[in-house]
């Protein structure tokens, strides 16, 4: 009986098989590519707004700070586009007829919302809170880039779930005193450039209960902290069973120096309080 198939069948089944599998795995990273790419996530791009404003000019050439605008960052889950009011505060003086600001005008003058695109713009299903972010210490460049250097706001990072988790497995890299969290400019400390850096006692988000200097504070004035009495000392009436408020006592801060940013990251984590990092990694962080 003459065989059904012939010797070479043998050899064209490996061969397909072997080329099937390839298929597979170059099939998987180009999907992979495709879903980490500019086209998926819109890092890089410059969406067409209804009036290019500029960062560059607004935050580097006249110096507003992001709180002018953006009123909420920290103190609400989003930082918030401002009103048309803001803008108006200033354009109602300056560049009164540009043809440029006409959107602004017309929204001013018909009380309509300006249609802005918004640049970073998460997922519906994940949950980001802005404030807890800023008040523990993660300046606006770390994850806008340097916004004081972009004529026209872009995407400086992926906001993928494997970026942001980068972050959360080691935020001592990203951590930074409170008094430098809205400086773009900001440098992480060196041996050339130390930081020191003490708690200073105060109430208040937690960024701001450590205070840090960029000159050794013993060749200064002593800086001096106030903090309350602990035993309570008795004053006379007014305070609660006959006991005043505790009178304030001055202390000087304990500074300490640090010359990389690993040491003051670790210790700022420390001082805000930040949970570890197997707490940070946790889906039910952004996940509720």
């Amino acid at each position: 009986m003459a065989q059904v198939f012939d010797r070479s069948s043998n050899a064209l089944a490996r061969a397909s098989l072997v080329l099937s599998g390839l298929i597979v795995i170059a099939l998987g990273v180009t999907l992979n590519s495709l879903q980490r790419s500019p086209w998926v996530t819109r890092q890089g791009q410059r969406p067409d707004q209804p009036v290019p404003f500029s960062h560059k000019h607004h935050v580097e050439g006249l110096g507003l700070q992001c709180q002018y605008c953006h009123v909420s960052v920290e103190k609400s889950s989003y930082a918030g586009i401002p009103p048309t009011k803001t803008c108006m505060n200033c354009h109602s003086q300056i560049w009164t007829n540009a043809q440029l600001l006409e959107p602004v005008r017309q929204s001013w003058a018909t009380g309509a919302s300006i249609q802005w695109i918004k640049v970073h713009d998460l997922p519906d299903f994940v949950y980001f809170n802005h404030e807890i972010h800023v008040n523990k210490g993660i300046g606006c460049a770390s994850c806008h880039g340097r916004v004081d250097e972009m004529p026209l706001m872009y995407e400086q990072n992926s906001l993928q779930m494997e970026w942001c988790l980068n972050c959360h497995r080691n935020p001592a890299v990203n951590l930074r005193p409170a008094s430098e969290i809205y400086n773009m400019a900001w440098a992480a400390p060196s041996s050339d450039k130390p930081v020191w850096c003490a708690p200073t006692g105060a109430a208040g988000p937690t960024a701001q209960q450590v205070g840090c200097v960029n000159s050794d504070p013993a060749s200064n004035n002593p800086h001096v902290a106030q903090v309350s009495n602990p035993v309570g000392i008795p004053t006379g009436p007014g305070g609660v069973q006959g006991v005043a408020s505790s009178p304030a006592i001055p202390m000087p801060l304990n500074y300490v120096k640090f010359t990389s940013q690993d040491e003051l990251g670790h210790y700022l984590m420390k001082q805000y309080h930040i949970r570890t990092a197997n707490e940070l990694s946790s889906c039910e962080v952004c996940h509720r």
